[in-house]
C-alpha cells in the first residue's frame, strides 16, 4: 500500500531490511522513503500519522465456513536523521555480525554479512541483512538506529510534558489500534477521526491520499484549538 502510494506521488522507496517468514510473507520490513523533487509535503509529513496497529479482517481462502479472521500489523514511522544530528558513543554499541537467513542470492547467505547493533544504554536493537556487504549493512543499521533513538527521545519528551493536552491524532502508540481494513465489506476505517470509506481495494493499490488528508486536517484543527484555548 505505502509502496504504491509512494510510486504515485513520485517518491523513492529503499528497502533497508526485510525478514521473510516460512509462509511466504514478511515478519518485518524496514524501508526508507525519500522525495525525489519538490513535492508538496515530504514523506514524513504525510506518513507520520500512520504509526500504530493496523487491523485486518478477512476471510482466508482456507476458511471453509466463511468466518472472518483478524490479524494485525504494527507500523512505526520515524524521520530520517543525519549522522551529525545524533551523537553515538562507540562504547555504547554492541555490534554482532552473523549469516543472513533470507533468500538473497549467492554470496549473501554464505558470509557473515548481516549486522545487528544494540544500543546498550537504551536497549534498542536494529539489524540489517539485505546488502551483500557487511559495511553496507552496518551503515543501514546505524541509519535505523539514529532514527529509532530520535523517535524514542521525542516520545520521552512528549510523555514528560504531561501537563500539555495530548492530541488524539498526534499521539503515536505502537499498541494503539488506529485503523481497520475489512475485506468482506471493502471498508477502511480510521478509528481516531471516525473516517470510513468503502474503497479498500483502491486503498491497497495506493489510494490512501484522502485518509492522509483527513488526518492532517484533524491535526491542524487540534493545533489551532490549542493555540486559541
Amino acid at each position: 500500500m505505502y509502496t504504491r502510494y509512494a510510486e504515485q506521488v513520485g517518491w523513492k522507496v529503499e528497502v533497508l531490511d526485510a525478514q521473510d517468514t516460512d509462509l511466504g510473507g514478511y515478519k518485518s520490513v524496514t524501508v526508507a522513503v525519500k522525495a525525489t523533487g519538490h513535492q508538496e509535503g515530504g514523506p514524513y509529513g504525510r506518513l507520520k500519522f500512520e504509526g500504530g496497529v493496523h487491523r485486518v479482517q478477512r476471510v482466508p481462502v482456507t476458511e471453509s465456513q466463511g468466518r472472518i479472521h483478524t490479524s494485525a500489523a504494527g507500523v512505526l514511522v520515524m524521520p530520517d536523521v543525519e549522522a551529525d544530528e545524533v551523537e553515538l558513543n562507540d562504547d555504547d554499541l554492541r555490534i554482532d555480525v552473523y549469516r543472513s537467513s533470507g533468500p538473497g542470492g549467492q554470496g549473501v547467505n554464505t558470509t557473515d554479512s548481516a549486522v545487528r547493533i544494540t544500543h546498550l544504554p537504551t536497549g534498542v536493537v536494529v539489524s540489517c541483512q539485505n546488502e551483500r556487504s557487511q559495511l553496507q549493512n552496518r551503515e543501514s543499521a546505524m541509519r535505523m538506529l539514529r532514527a529509532r533513538l530520535t523517535q524514542l527521545a521525542e516520545a520521552q519528551a512528549a510523555a514528560a510534558a504531561s501537563d500539555a493536552r495530548k492530541s488524539q491524532v498526534r499521539t503515536v502508540d505502537r499498541s494503539e489500534r488506529i485503523r481497520t481494513y475489512n475485506f468482506p465489506e471493502n471498508r477502511i476505517t480510521d478509528h481516531r477521526i471516525g473516517y470510513k470509506a468503502h474503497n479498500l481495494d483502491q486503498v491497497l493499490e495506493g489510494a490512501i491520499g484522502p485518509v492522509l488528508d483527513a488526518l492532517a486536517e484533524q491535526d491542524l484543527a487540534e493545533r489551532l484549538a490549542e493555540v486559541g484555548g
